[in-house]
């Protein structure tokens, strides 16, 4: 919920006129779930009825029903959607590690059509990626994302 909380608190300070929600592949234990009769709503729904239940206006959501695999592919859907509305600045919300490679899939796919993107890491993202080696989690994080960023600097990022 970092992330929609976060989009939630620039909609309502005015930043944003709509807030954006992607889709991401669902983890494989919840089709085992489904096939025993237990069926759970993807996690954007949720985080998108919470928001609701917060005061957001249901119609403040674009939630395209493509599912991504990675930030690219995001990045294509938001293109997308940026061209449909003529949209001329991007706020894009992630956690503070993903920030400086989701920089880099968004502006290589809106590079040229006139979408300023502006990134932005939520300030419920706990990490503190300037001292990543002090806690665990930061570590891992750090540990996860630090490859995934020299192959986006190497041009090689999907």
């Amino acid at each position: 919920m970092e992330r929609p909380l976060e989009a939630e608190d620039l909609y309502r300070e005015g930043w944003a006129p709509r807030i954006v929600m992607t889709y991401g592949v669902q983890e494989p234990s919840l089709a085992i779930l489904a096939a025993r009769g237990i069926v759970l709503p993807p996690a954007e729904n949720e985080a998108r009825a919470l928001l609701v239940r917060l005061g957001t206006p249901a119609d403040a959501f674009i939630i395209p029903a493509r599912v991504h695999d990675n930030t690219a592919q995001e990045a294509q859907t938001i293109h997308q959607l940026a061209q449909q509305y003529r949209w001329r600045r991007l706020i894009v919300v992630s956690s503070k590690f993903h920030l400086r490679r989701a920089g880099f899939a968004f502006r290589r796919e809106l590079g040229g059509s006139g979408v300023e993107v502006v990134m932005h890491g939520s300030r419920y993202d706990p990490a503190n990626p300037a001292r990543w080696w002090a806690s665990r989690s930061d570590l891992r994080w750090m540990l996860s994302e630090a490859p995934k960023l020299v192959a986006y600097l190497l041009g090689l990022g999907a």
